[in-house]
């Protein structure tokens, strides 16, 4: 391992957090309103709207059910649209952002339908408004299964993150292809292998921890 492969090595790290970090950003700005909207509008929810709700969810199992790779290369053309580029840190957060959402979104809407209506219907008896009753019975009572369902789709992120890199996007997958697989160099290979195992087991273990704690509150 020579210095300016340890440099590499080192941007490559910091590309990857920020590829996934942006990504999940994203997938929890857009994930859990579209889980809430799925869950009060669909049937026995308090703003149901079913044909909307039967829309977005096509839309949703759309998305969730392209592969990355194919996804990755369908959204050139928006990638393009929204980063200006189609390679490099940047173009890789769109797709990884599109991808995420829906699946984070499906995940969430499990947990809020965990909720129990009793909750729900206690506060519509009491007077709350529709916006309240998301605010203060729907999402803190779902919080720790949001939170494990963020932790699963982060470790997912990172995986992707890595297939992306075959492409062009950089990261740690870009290093592990171009100097590791192309040049026969297996210290390079398994040194990437590494640093992602102890990327996503410390991202598990935060999540984990997370859900123990807002559990216990």
């Amino acid at each position: 391992m020579t210095a300016q492969m340890v440099d590499r090595l080192q941007q490559a790290f910091w590309d990857t957090l920020v590829m996934v970090s942006v990504s999940a950003g994203v997938a929890v700005a857009l994930g859990i309103p579209l889980a809430v909207f799925l869950v009060v509008s669909g049937p026995g929810g308090f703003l149901a709207a079913p044909r909307l709700n039967r829309a977005v969810g096509w839309l949703v199992n759309g998305f969730r059910a392209v592969p990355f790779i194919v996804l990755l290369v369908a959204l050139i053309p928006f990638t393009r649209l929204v980063a200006g580029t189609t390679i490099g840190v940047w173009a890789a957060i769109v797709p990884l952002a599109v991808s995420a959402t829906p699946f984070f979104a499906r995940i969430a809407e499990v947990s809020l339908r965990e909720v129990d209506p009793g909750l729900v219907e206690a506060a519509q008896s009491i007077g709350c408004r529709r916006w309240d009753i998301v605010r203060h019975v729907l999402l803190p009572e779902a919080l720790p299964g949001i939170v494990g369902g963020f932790t699963i789709t982060v470790v997912s992120m990172i995986g992707a993150s890595a297939m992306a890199g075959a492409v062009g996007a950089g990261g740690l997958g870009d290093v592990a292809i171009r100097y590791g697989y192309q040049r026969f160099d297996t210290t390079v290979m398994l040194v990437v292998i590494a640093i992602l195992i102890l990327l996503v087991s410390a991202v598990q273990f935060t999540g984990d921890l997370a859900v123990r704690r807002l559990k216990v509150r």
